[in-house]
């Protein structure tokens, strides 16, 4: 139960940051999200792994790092923290500023995918690798790949590369039910080969 509380703590604070950066104009937006993140795993990975995102959960899982049971709860408790956190955005901002943002879906799908396969990749490698394994840099090498994907491509697909971020920014408003599918789809999709390249490229250490 300790793990699936912490799950939902730092995927709190992970979408609370997004709306509340996004909706307020803060700038620059992705130096807090990634700085939010990289918080948040610093405290909370050495009880649950801080996945804090449902693609990273099924990534560690294929790796064989995440027990079966675990992958439910996981999803539950890191959605329903997607959920909390943009309702209190909302109740904070309101509700009449969120406008759903257009995004193109090829190219959100093709940068979804390749930057929740870049943010899979960096966990795999940083945080569940036996050639990595103690290191203290682990969470900042995640935060600031999420943060390098805000900045390159969030003005493409709103930069996700989250399922439960993508389940928030659709509660606040600010993204399309289409938007939301895409990021369910693309970012398991990248999660899933970036769990197939680890195994490829590490084997099975």
């Amino acid at each position: 139960m300790k793990k699936y509380l912490v799950e939902f703590i730092g995927t709190f604070f992970l979408v609370f940051t997004v709306g509340m950066a996004v909706r307020t104009g803060a700038a620059p937006a992705p130096l807090a999200i990634g700085a939010a993140l990289m918080v948040m795993i610093f405290a909370g990975g050495h009880v649950s792994g801080a996945h804090f995102n449902p693609a990273v959960t099924l990534a560690v899982f294929l790796r064989g790092k995440c027990d079966k049971a675990d992958v439910v709860p996981y999803w539950a408790a890191q959605l329903a923290a997607g959920v909390v956190a943009a309702l209190i955005v909302n109740f904070l901002l309101g509700t009449r500023a969120a406008t759903p943002a257009l995004h193109g879906t090829v190219p959100s799908v093709i940068v979804e995918f390749l930057f929740t396969f870049a943010l899979a990749w960096v966990v795999l490698n940083v945080a569940t690798a036996k050639g990595t394994a103690g290191n203290s840099f682990y969470g900042l090498a995640i935060g600031m790949t999420v943060m390098t994907g805000a900045f390159a491509v969030g003005g493409v697909s709103g930069g996700a590369f989250n399922p439960a971020v993508g389940l928030g920014v659709f509660t606040m408003g600010l993204e399309s039910a289409k938007q939301l599918a895409v990021y369910v789809g693309s970012d398991l999709a990248g999660a899933f080969v970036a769990a197939l390249a680890y195994k490829f490229v590490n084997g099975t250490e």
